[in-house]
C-alpha cells in the first residue's frame, strides 16, 4: 500500500480531513500508496482508528486525530502538532463535510447552522491554519472537496447548496491570496457518489435510479455516463489537483459529476 520511495508524494506530508470513510478514505489510501506521510482527522475516532492501522500495517506513516474541525483554536493546535511532528505540510485535502435534506420553508434551522459550520466554517479553519505556513515557505497545495449542488439548485437541498457555495468561493479567494506565494487551491466537486452520506439520501433502487435518470418534477436532470460514482474517482481527481502535475492550476473548480449538471 505505500510507496514510501516513489510516486508524486512520497516523503511529503499531506493532511487529509473527514478521512474515517467515503472520499476522504479514498484519498487517504491513495496517497499511501503514492508514498505520502499522512496526517488524518475526522471526528468518528473509531473508523478512523480502524483506517490507520489498516494504513500503518501497509508501511505508511500516519498521525491521528479525532477533532472538531468548527473549532478554530483546536485545529491551529493541531496543524501545528503534525508540523512538529512530521514535517511541513506539503498538501491538504479537505473532505469533511455533511449533508442536511429539506424544504427551504421547512428547514430546521438547526440543519441550515450545522450545514455552514461543517461545510464553511471548517473549510476557513482548515486551510487557514494549514495556509499560513505554506505561505511563508513558497509552496504547498490545497483542494477542497465541493458539490455539483455549489453551482446548480437542488430542491430540498438548500442548506447544503448554500453551504458549499459559500466554501467554494471563499476557497476562490483564498486561492487568489496565496497565488503570488506558489500555493494553489483548488476545488473538486462530485456529484453523486456511492458513500455513507449518499446511501442515507438515497437509500433504495427506485432512488437510484431516479439519480441515473432524473426526475422532471424536482428539476433533476439525471447522470449522462449512467453511473453513480465511486470515491476512487473523486480521489483520483483530489490527488491530480494536489500533486506537481498539477503545477500551473489554481483557482479551479473540477466537476466531477458524470455529466449531471451539463457543465453548468
Amino acid at each position: 500500500m505505500s510507496g514510501a520511495d516513489t510516486g508524486d508524494f512520497a516523503g511529503r506530508v499531506a493532511v487529509v480531513t473527514g478521512a474515517a470513510q467515503g472520499i476522504g478514505a479514498a484519498t487517504a489510501r491513495r496517497l499511501a500508496g503514492e508514498g505520502a506521510v499522512l496526517a488524518l482527522i475526522d471526528r468518528d475516532a473509531d473508523s478512523l482508528a480502524g483506517l490507520v492501522a489498516q494504513l500503518r500495517a501497509g508501511g505508511t506513516t500516519v498521525w491521528a486525530r479525532a477533532l472538531d474541525l468548527c473549532d478554530a483554536a483546536a485545529v491551529e493546535t493541531a496543524m501545528a502538532e503534525i508540523e512538529h511532528e512530521l514535517g511541513a505540510i506539503e498538501h491538504l485535502a479537505h473532505v469533511a463535510g455533511i449533508l442536511r435534506v429539506g424544504d427551504c420553508l421547512q428547514l430546521d434551522p438547526d440543519d441550515w447552522d450545522a450545514c455552514m459550520a461543517v461545510n464553511a466554517r471548517a473549510v476557513f479553519t482548515t486551510t487557514r491554519a494549514v495556509a499560513r505556513s505554506m505561505q511563508a515557505r513558497g509552496r504547498g497545495s490545497i483542494v477542497a472537496v465541493g458539490s455539483n449542488a455549489a453551482a446548480t439548485p437542488r430542491v430540498g437541498m438548500a442548506a447544503y447548496a448554500a453551504s458549499k457555495a459559500a466554501a467554494s468561493q471563499y476557497l476562490r479567494c483564498l486561492a487568489l491570496e496565496l497565488a503570488p506565494f506558489g500555493v494553489r487551491c483548488n476545488l473538486v466537486s462530485p456529484g453523486s457518489t456511492d458513500t455513507a452520506m449518499q446511501r442515507a439520501f438515497a437509500d433504495d433502487e427506485q432512488a437510484r435510479r431516479d439519480i441515473l435518470m432524473g426526475v422532471a418534477e424536482r428539476y433533476r436532470l439525471g447522470i449522462p455516463l449512467q453511473r453513480i460514482a465511486d470515491p476512487d474517482d473523486i480521489a483520483e481527481a483530489i490527488c491530480f489537483l494536489l500533486s506537481d502535475r498539477a503545477r500551473h492550476i489554481t483557482l479551479h473548480d473540477l466537476r466531477v459529476d458524470g455529466g449531471a449538471t451539463l457543465d453548468a
